[in-house]
């Protein structure tokens, strides 16, 4: 520990002058000065003097140990916070605020509902029945789920979808899709 102002030795040596001082000015006085007001106030201004003297101390020892004896942690600590700061402002700097394209709303008319070419259907001989099944083919059901909703059985939806698929010149069910809506007869 390095010798300086406030070593221990000093410190201790200060708190003995301060209780001396005291001491001395109350040592000195009679039972009826003890009583006096101004006596009372003189009393109260020392405590008062000498314990402020004593937090001045005490405050520069606890000084000298945080701040000289911690400088390293104390100087690691603001160039880490220097650099914390540095790094955000120049990120926030190089990655800037994006510019937002102006949204404008355009009011789209309302599509008309699908009506299928019925003369085309009409034409390749394709029934109702045949053109729902390639419909509910379209969402993408299986021949199980096309009949749980048509409420038919399942060998009835594979007899619907093959004669579409003959009608329509189609191989799969892909391919009997794409037909269909290029003939007009699915959305």
């Amino acid at each position: 520990m390095r010798e300086g102002p406030l070593t221990g030795k000093n410190i201790g040596a200060s708190i003995s002058f301060c209780i001396n001082m005291i001491v001395s000015a109350t040592g000195n006085a009679s039972t009826s000065e003890a009583l006096s007001p101004e006596h009372m106030k003189r009393h109260a201004l020392l405590y008062g003097l000498v314990g402020g003297i004593l937090i001045v101390v005490l405050q520069l020892a606890e000084y000298r140990f945080l701040v000289i004896e911690h400088s390293m942690e104390i100087y690691g600590a603001l160039v880490a916070v220097t650099f914390a700061i540095l790094g955000i402002w120049l990120g926030i700097r190089l990655t800037g605020t994006r510019q937002k394209a102006a949204e404008t709303e355009v009011a789209a008319p309302a599509p008309e509902p699908f009506c299928p070419d019925e003369k085309k259907r009409e034409n390749l001989g394709i029934t109702r029945r045949e053109l729902e099944v390639l419909g509910l083919i379209a969402e993408g059901m299986s021949n199980r789920e096309i009949a749980g909703r048509l409420f038919v059985s399942e060998n009835t939806v594979k007899t619907h979808s093959s004669r579409v698929f003959d009608k329509l010149g189609a191989k799969r069910r892909t391919q009997a899709v794409q037909l269909g809506k290029e003939l007009g007869l699915l959305p």
